[in-house]
């Protein structure tokens, strides 16, 4: 194994393909599956041209690289295998048995990849609803979808959020908080942001439910740490958001201002994406920060929660930038 490093080296100065320097490498052309069990894995790619890639259930592991044809840019990436591949219900299929592998970008040539297990992987798990979500089919995507492309390998996001969640039935349904709680390892991090959909949901219940979730992650040794929901793009005559784009519920609870004070009073930290995404809305415009949620023009409907993949790239990068202020044992795997 100690020859490979100098091995490597010496393809990449001469241009040659890296598929000859060890016998793990698959040249992945377009798409390309690796038959291998539910778990976590650190995905190696050698890439050249304007290509990056997506796993499983279209999320985005890396974004594309710029390389000169013949050369090649070593990248890589830990990423879970699971089933179903996309949100916990199932609702959007089960997916396809072991890792999927698509290359993306506007010029993707062939990649050499190599699959490895890492079942000691540390894994940042993500309880939210749609607007985190895994989403198997276009145009929506969730912000926790993109995350991994803002980590290199080291560790695995494991992203639980599904659409129509709330802190009521992420606690009622099984196949929720009772199916990610005991995953959950000493070290690891678990991201929670459920507001958008309590809706009716009272202060007192929604702090009660909020306090469950962080009592459940810390009994397993987890570090909860509390997100604040992304704005929607509700914006009022004066070029503010309103409440609604606040995430304020429809009892008048503010969603955000409890999360806020819970974190406070029990010393979590706090990633303040309501706050974040509310800075870049109202700096763009209303019509200018269109094209991070789902329009008419480009998807068939004006949605003003969810994301496109613009959309969710930006959000995750939000939430990165949080983690590094907050400085979180996490920020040391982040992508220079």
């Amino acid at each position: 194994m100690r020859l490979l490093v100098p091995l490597l080296a010496a393809v990449l100065v001469l241009g040659a393909s890296p598929a000859d320097a060890h016998s793990r490498w698959t040249v992945c052309d377009g798409s390309c599956s690796f038959a291998v069990p539910p778990g976590d894995y650190e995905i190696e790619a050698f890439l050249t041209g304007q290509t990056g890639f997506d796993v499983e259930a279209r999320r985005i592991a890396l974004a594309p690289v710029d390389a000169r044809p013949g050369r090649y840019v070593h990248r890589s990436v830990t990423v879970e295998v699971r089933a179903p591949e996309g949100m916990p219900s199932g609702e959007d299929g089960p997916g396809t048995p072991g890792l999927q592998v698509r290359l993306t970008g506007s010029a993707p040539r062939p990649a050499r990849i190599a699959v490895t297990p890492k079942p000691h992987a540390p894994r940042i798990f993500v309880i939210s609803d749609s607007t985190a979500s895994d989403w198997a089919n276009p145009p929506k995507n969730g912000w926790a979808q993109a995350l991994p492309e803002f980590f290199r390998a080291g560790p695995s996001v494991r992203n639980y959020a599904q659409s129509g969640a709330s802190t009521v039935s992420y606690l009622a349904d099984p196949r929720y908080f009772a199916r990610v709680r005991p995953m959950v390892r000493p070290g690891d991090t678990v991201l929670i942001q459920l507001a958008h959909n309590d809706k009716q949901t009272t202060e007192d219940v929604y702090r009660a439910n909020v306090a469950t979730l962080v009592d459940g992650v810390r009994a397993q040794g987890g570090a909860p740490v509390l997100v604040t929901p992304p704005v929607r793009h509700r914006f009022g005559a004066d070029g503010k958001l309103t409440p609604l784009g606040l995430v304020v519920n429809n009892i008048g609870v503010d969603l955000p201002a409890v999360l806020r004070d819970v974190a406070g009073q029990q010393r979590i930290p706090l990633l303040d994406l309501t706050a974040r995404s509310r800075v870049l809305l109202e700096s763009l415009g209303e019509a200018a920060s269109w094209p991070l949620y789902l329009t008419l023009a480009h998807d068939g409907v004006d949605d003003a929660t969810h994301l496109s993949r613009y959309g969710a790239e930006q959000f995750a990068a939000l939430v990165t930038e949080a983690v590094v202020q907050a400085r979180l044992p996490i920020a040391r795997f982040l992508r220079p």
